[in-house]
């Protein structure tokens, strides 16, 4: 417990999240693209309701939004202690709690969600980055469904990656998550503006030494944390200025270059595609072959066949 008599974060995503709501498994997705800030995203089913209240979690600074991947009659949410809201709710909305009013559902039915972590030191960081005055509340009626259709393809890109966290990468995980944050406080924050307009994109060395980090790491496993920081950056400016640079997202240039390194291994008639596909970063051979026949149009095999006739 702080200062302020709030817990600090423990239960509110992930495993320990699953294991408070009665769940068997809750997979969740955690990056740091804030400094040391946490957001995370946990993928919660309920295929077993318990007919009663879910647990109290410790009351902490920050926010949980909630896309609701299921339709309910009614959803019964409870704050601070009193019942508030029995509201009907319709999948693909978003619900927003207060985690220092400690939030609490009625767990009465099958229920599939998505749940979005965002605690008050990632926002605190991201409107410092911006020049912004810090966002004390969000505006939004406790427990009423809300019609967001960025936050409900965020949290939809992410479901691949619930189901084979192998295929996914670190530079798209960071990429959602920053996009998230920064959507949540533009929108029920009031901040209208989170960053002066890029007008140039990167340096020409910030340009070249992100490339070339991206490129030396083609597993994925460097963060734009850290590449921003070598170009001397806030993530969220950096993230911008790479896409004006260079046309693409940190997360889809990455792609690109493993597929460009494939192209090289693949001049090699003996070069076997799950040996290729491993040396270039992907999680397969059948990722390698979806995401090179998505980009260059032909899969691996005939574009090979075809560069050695």
């Amino acid at each position: 417990m702080d200062k302020s008599g709030l817990h600090t974060p423990s239960l509110h995503y992930g495993p320990r999240l699953g294991e408070a709501l009665g769940l068997e498994d809750a997979p969740a997705i955690v990056t740091r693209t804030l400094g040391q800030s946490e957001i995370a995203v946990t993928d919660l089913q309920i295929k077993k309701p318990s007919g009663m209240l879910s647990a109290a979690l410790p009351r902490i600074d920050a926010f949980m939004v909630t896309l609701v991947m299921t339709d309910a009659a009614k959803n019964c949410y409870w704050e601070d202690g009193r019942h508030v809201s029995s509201a009907p709710l319709q999948a693909g909305q978003i619900l927003i709690s207060d985690v220092r009013r400690e939030p609490r559902v009625l767990m009465d039915r099958v229920a599939h969600s998505v749940l979005f972590y965002l605690p008050r030191a990632a926002m605190d960081a991201l409107a410092d980055q911006a020049g912004a005055p810090r966002v004390d509340e969000l505006q939004y009626e406790p427990g009423a469904g809300i019609s967001d259709e960025t936050v409900k393809h965020l949290g939809l890109s992410l479901m691949p990656a619930f189901r084979a966290p192998d295929q996914s990468n670190r530079l798209f995980m960071d990429h959602v998550m920053l996009a998230f944050a920064s959507h949540t406080l533009q929108k029920y924050g009031g901040i209208r503006m989170l960053s002066k307009p890029i007008k140039g994109g990167l340096a020409p060395w910030q340009e070249r030494l992100s490339k070339e980090l991206i490129a030396n790491n083609l597993s994925g496993a460097i963060s734009l944390e850290e590449i921003a920081i070598a170009c001397g950056l806030s993530v969220g400016h950096f993230s911008r200025a790479f896409r004006k640079a260079s046309g693409l997202a940190p997360h889809a240039w990455l792609l690109r270059a493993r597929v460009e390194s494939a192209k090289v291994m693949l001049r090699d008639r003996d070069a076997s595609l799950s040996a290729v596909a491993l040396r270039c970063g992907f999680a397969d051979r059948s990722h390698f072959t979806r995401v090179f026949t998505k980009l260059v149009g032909i899969s691996p095999r005939a574009w090979g066949n075809l560069t050695n006739e």
